[in-house]
């Protein structure tokens, strides 16, 4: 049989993928790992993406889950009381990055990002210290496309995802947009980088850079005092930054992380101010909330799902493994251009519990299609029905939990995309509503997927479609209290959007 270039020689390993997987920690997987690694070539810079096929091309891309938002022990402490500040790893988060990459395959993702928080002088610590060891992890789990970022300190807001295009400067371009925005970075510490107006002026600078990053909000209502009132993230600021660099700062987490915290006591998506919704940010749960605001403007304005690993439950923490719960699926090839085209452009699903392993939502009308983050054009001198096909794959065996979960209902949501609004704080669209809701008895099975079609007569506007399912039978997203998140499963996908000419 002929031997795959990138498979694990037995002879070199120690410790075997089960033992790691199963024991995977701070030493045990670096020095588990380390046989693998030959005579210095773990820490030369991976090719850059010059050969792939152009972002725009959508031959070979498949589903690929993965998750932007995971931790390592690079999300450490910093000791002020010397100048400059010490750092010391491991004082928020444990694992080696390889132990995340480890991980992460194990759970079926196929792309993953490095997130650690930054501090004072952390810009300086990611480009010396944690940076080299992504080189190592990529050399470890090449299965793995392993993105360079970090949890952005972003001025005047709650954290965010900067993430890095895959090039040879990588690391001197996050050390840069770090060192020069990032809200914790100056020591002594500086109020004037916590503004809005550096948050504009680093989403400006990011924008006018020829490789492009991305910018995601983390948990966007965790510090939010209750339904419909909002804390360090308010709908102004997402507006405004959108407006500011539409290609850069493109969504939201729809589910953030920390989803394990009700296995130990704690509140789910560590929300204790005003709890998630079937493991969903209220900006997201809420239909005709502040997600579908931002939509019935026309914004392309996406949303994720992360685990925010930090430490993981059975150690006392509230998190799951990357891939073990939630995932963030990309419609790309494997490829790093690719992947960051994706979830720049909306090709996006996410999903908790493995309720599902592909979705697909298209719209068509006189034979053009569309499907997420695609815009179907219709002409109102021809008929203006829109059909609407929604397909899903079931998983097949058991989940993370050894659970065989089922999809219970599947609801269509519609929107009208009316412009932008007058109001900046605006959080809701009264047009928006669930149109349809369909179960087992509605959809039809052809081979491994299920289908559901439905038709949206006489379309005479603007408008949007997206979808979600879950497990439950609760007609909404309940507000969330100490059940396992097993047991509340949802998949959202993002918008089809439909333009009436």
């Amino acid at each position: 049989m002929k031997k795959d270039k990138t498979s694990e020689d037995p002879e070199q390993s120690a410790i075997s993928r089960r033992r790691l997987v199963k024991y995977a920690g701070v030493g045990a997987t670096l020095a588990a790992a380390s046989p693998l690694v030959g005579g210095g070539t773990a820490w030369a810079h991976d090719e850059d993406d010059r050969k792939q096929a152009k972002p725009g091309e959508s031959r070979n891309r498949v589903w690929r889950a993965g998750d932007h938002h995971v931790h390592s022990e690079y999300s450490g402490s910093f000791d002020t009381s010397t100048n400059p500040p010490t750092f010391q790893k491991g004082g928020d988060a444990v694992y080696p990055i390889v132990t995340n990459a480890i991980m992460a395959k194990n759970f079926g993702l196929t792309w993953a990002m490095c997130t650690d928080h930054g501090g004072p002088t952390h810009s300086k610590v990611n480009l010396e210290q944690a940076y080299p060891d992504l080189l190592r992890s990529r050399t470890l789990v090449p299965e793995v496309l392993q993105f360079w970022g970090m949890e952005f300190d972003a001025p005047a807001l709650d954290h965010h995802t900067l993430m890095i295009p895959h090039h040879r400067d990588e690391a001197q371009q996050l050390y840069e947009l770090e060192r020069r925005f990032a809200k914790n970075d100056p020591f002594p510490a500086d109020p004037g980088r916590d503004t809005e107006a550096k948050m504009i002026e680093f989403l400006k600078a990011a924008k006018d850079m020829r490789q492009k990053p991305l910018v995601i909000a983390h948990h966007a209502s965790r510090s939010a005092p209750g339904l419909g009132v909002y804390g360090q993230d308010t709908p102004r600021e997402f507006r405004n930054g959108n407006n500011a660099a539409p290609e850069i700062y493109v969504g939201f987490e729809g589910a953030p992380g920390h989803q394990a915290g009700p296995l130990n006591g704690g509140d789910r998506g560590g929300y204790g101010n005003y709890p998630t919704h079937g493991g969903f940010d209220q900006m997201t749960a809420r239909v005709g909330g502040l997600w579908d605001s931002l939509l019935g403007e026309g914004r392309r304005w996406w949303i994720t799902a992360t685990s925010d690993s930090h430490v993981h439950w059975t150690r006392g923490g509230s998190d799951f493994w990357p891939g073990e719960y939630s995932k963030t699926y990309v419609h790309a090839r494997q490829d790093y251009a690719d992947i960051m085209d994706g979830l720049r452009n909306g090709r996006i699903w996410v999903g908790t519990g493995d309720l599902i392993t592909s979705l697909d939502l298209t719209a068509s009308n006189q034979g053009h299609d569309a499907a997420v983050g695609e815009t179907l054009t219709v002409s109102r001198r021809n008929r203006t029905d829109v059909e609407i096909e929604i397909r899903f794959k079931p998983l097949e065996g058991k989940n993370a939990n050894g659970d065989r979960p089922q999809v219970r209902r599947v609801d269509l949501i519609v929107g009208q995309i009316t412009g932008p609004s007058a109001n900046l704080d605006s959080d809701t669209n009264p047009t928006t509503k669930v149109v349809a809701r369909f179960g087992p008895r509605d959809w039809h099975k052809q081979k491994n997927e299920y289908v559901i079609r439905h038709t949206l007569r006489d379309v005479e506007g603007d408008l949007y479609a997206r979808v979600r399912g879950t497990n439950t039978d609760e007609a909404e997203p309940l507000a969330d209290g100490l059940e396992s998140p097993w047991d509340d499963l949802w998949f959202y996908s993002n918008p089809v959007f439909v333009h009436v000419r």
